[in-house]
């Protein structure tokens, strides 16, 4: 396969073919302008591998070009994960301009031109990161998990950028009427929906407080209190727990307002332009690998607007998610066969029950959750003994991150994306605990197993984002060969969430790209656990609309 480096170079590309271990070979020089063409030529010539500094700088100017790019390197994204990798030898990647990778940060909107003014990727030497980046993946003893994980995460990028170029299908004008049906007529600026201000009043007659602010969680509690109501707090689950006439309407006001301030009016203004929604997707923006976005609260989409992410005409929606991903993960991971075993059911929970494990699927539930997130008292804690008798290669290993985490060490992934070291975090977090504890003492203890929690959650889900990416870098190029034109006349992915993908595709091929969806699911076991026996069953949807998908 061919590798081609590209660096910005004045006002012109230079683009230069390099070995595997990053030594550069001829380059060609040519204007920004021609640069789609001749990458569309190049794709169009054979494989070929696009070396940059980093996606959101090259591939929206290409996309907005018409030109779809099949692999890339991106030396931002890989040098982050080498850099904190324990699989890594940390020696062989610094030097030079290194600091400068290390703080170079994506670019999350504005103009896609090659050339913005003052960018500091501009200063930074694409080469000598790639041949540090090749000297650390060659010495590694697990190059070849290294050198997957660094190909997901660029294709990861790849997907992401094609993602918020083209969008996800958005009414704005169907998005309008759910606001005004559970709201009311959009209000002038200031004041609030009508709903809502019915509701304001609702709250001030029970609570006798005519000038209350219901948007002001200060005055609400005082409110509270001052009716005699044992409350230090004004969360949801906690006004559920007590009886009053005020409960009702304070609670329905805090959704709706949640509703307008996240999905309201002004969000619909800003984020929804030409029937799409248009976030920026930005893989690896977790420190476990999980994505995150910018702008428009993405990976947070109230089930109340769903309703708005309609198919244009003649074609369909694909929504599909894993059941159960970390579990499952868990167990291909520590090669726990009795886990696989119960993980072969469509619900892992009911596999459980069914192996006598635990009663109920709600304490196999409980239990899981608490071997994943560390829960160790009550429901959880009484779970957590027959777990471990029955799965004892899985609970092992994340009791083995756990004391890890405890010791302040790094832990990894399957594929080897360390954890970072507690450093800052564990000092805010002890002086969160108080002033200065002394070592050994009861806040240190307390914030160590804090730190446990964190390290003992970062494998299991770090190794299901690394399943996730894998499944979307290769239902990304399943997609484009189903289709003829450029990405957006052809099935292509709009939305993805941890575990959760939403194809658009012509409606005559939706029953296909279900197939894809599940044939690249299955793709994405294989690479992570090879022959193990463990299953991934997705619900698979084929909607007009998003909210259809239950």
């Amino acid at each position: 396969m061919d590798r081609v480096l590209l660096r910005r170079d004045g006002g012109d590309v230079v683009a230069a073919d390099c070995a595997p271990d990053g030594t550069p070979g001829p380059a060609t020089r040519l204007p920004a302008d021609d640069l789609p063409a001749w990458v569309a030529a190049r794709e169009g010539g054979g494989a070929v591998r696009w070396v940059w500094d980093d996606t959101t700088r090259w591939y929206p100017a290409l996309l907005d070009a018409g030109v779809r790019v099949e692999r890339c390197t991106d030396l931002r994204l890989t040098g982050a994960l080498l850099r904190r990798s324990p699989l890594a030898d940390p020696a062989l990647l610094a030097g030079g301009d290194a600091a400068g990778w290390v703080a170079l940060e994506p670019r999350t909107g504005g103009d896609p031109a090659l050339f913005p003014l003052e960018d500091p990727a501009d200063r930074l030497d694409p080469a000598a990161e790639l041949r540090r980046q090749s000297a650390a993946l060659a010495a590694s003893a697990h190059g070849g998990r290294l050198g997957l994980l660094a190909a997901a995460e660029s294709s990861g990028a790849l997907a992401a950028a094609e993602m918020t170029w083209a969008g996800l299908p958005w009414r704005a004008d169907e998005h309008a009427r759910l606001l005004t049906g559970l709201l009311g007529d959009r209000p002038p600026a200031g004041l609030r929906p009508p709903v809502l201000e019915r509701l304001a009043g609702e709250v001030r007659a029970a609570l006798r407080a005519p000038d209350l602010n219901p948007d002001s969680p200060a005055a609400v509690l005082r409110a509270l209190q001052t009716a005699g109501l044992p409350v230090e707090d004004t969360r949801s689950w906690t006004l559920e727990r007590i009886e009053h006439p005020v409960v009702p309407p304070l609670l329905e006001y805090k959704r709706l307002a949640r509703l307008l301030a996240a999905n309201g009016w002004a969000w619909l203004d800003t984020w929804v332009r030409d029937g799409r929604f248009r976030p920026v997707f930005l893989p690896g923006g977790v420190v476990t690998g999980r994505w995150a976005s910018h702008g428009g609260g993405a990976l947070s989409v109230p089930v109340q607007v769903r309703p708005a992410a309609v198919a244009d005409d003649g074609w369909s929606l694909v929504v599909a998610d894993v059941a159960q991903l970390e579990p499952r993960v868990l167990a291909g991971m520590s090669r726990d066969a009795a886990l696989a075993e119960a993980a072969r059911d469509r619900d892992l929970y009911a596999g459980m029950v069914a192996a006598g494990v635990v009663a109920t699927r709600a304490e196999a539930k409980v239990g899981v959750l608490g071997a994943l997130y560390g829960g160790t008292r009550g429901e959880s804690g009484r779970m957590m003994p027959r777990l471990a008798r029955r799965y004892p290669r899985a609970i092992g290993l994340v009791e083995d991150a756990a004391r890890a985490g405890e010791r302040g060490a790094v832990v990894q992934t399957l594929l080897g994306r360390g954890s970072p070291l507690p450093g800052a975090a564990w000092a805010e977090r002890l002086a969160d605990l108080g002033e200065a504890p002394e070592p050994g003492g009861r806040d240190s203890d307390r914030a160590r197993r804090a730190w446990g929690r964190f390290t003992r959650n970062f494998v299991v889900q770090g190794t299901g984002a690394e399943w996730a990416l894998c499944w979307l870098a290769d239902l990304r190029n399943r997609l484009w060969r189903l289709g003829e034109g450029s990405v957006h006349q052809r099935p292509h992915l709009v939305f993805f969430l941890h575990d959760e993908v939403v194809v658009h595709t012509p409606a005559d091929l939706a029953d296909r790209v279900a197939g894809e969806v599940r044939a690249a699911a299955a793709t994405a076991g294989r690479l992570l656990f090879g022959g193990f026996p463990l299953d991934f069953p997705l619900d698979v949807a084929v909607v007009r609309s998003w909210a259809d998908a239950g």
